[in-house]
């Protein structure tokens, strides 16, 4: 069993940055990839990115390459989302997840999800 608490949202002006962190609890931390979604109001929850196990493999949606960066600290219980340049249309609720993701950009094949936090850019 894995608990996630994702933490770093909040109103950032477009070309800002933020930085999320999502703790987790548990001693089985780095057996777990781990993922970020996001969702805005209406719309489906879309992956973002991805990050193995021991983090030498990441994933990127297009929509986020070269301005999101996933990190994690196996040490901490910790995943990152680095987000720079942010626009208004990254505007959304975002969830970290983790689980023994096969398709990465699946959100059916993570086991555990994080409550999820706000993220609003404003132009």
């Amino acid at each position: 069993q894995v608990q996630l608490v994702e933490s770093g949202g909040g109103l950032v002006q477009a070309g800002g940055s933020l930085r999320l962190s999502c703790a987790a609890s548990g001693r089985t931390f780095s057996s777990y990839s781990l993922g970020w979604f996001r969702q805005a109001p209406g719309k489906e929850r879309d992956f973002i990115a991805h990050i193995s196990r021991i983090g030498g493999t990441t994933y990127y949606a297009d929509s986020v390459k070269g301005r999101f960066t996933i990190s994690r600290d196996n040490a901490k219980n910790t995943v990152y989302l680095q987000m720079n340049s942010l626009k208004p249309e990254d505007t959304a609720v975002y969830y970290c997840a983790a689980g023994y993701s096969y398709t990465y950009y699946d959100s059916s094949t993570y086991n555990y999800w994080g409550q999820g936090t706000q993220v609003t850019v404003s132009s």
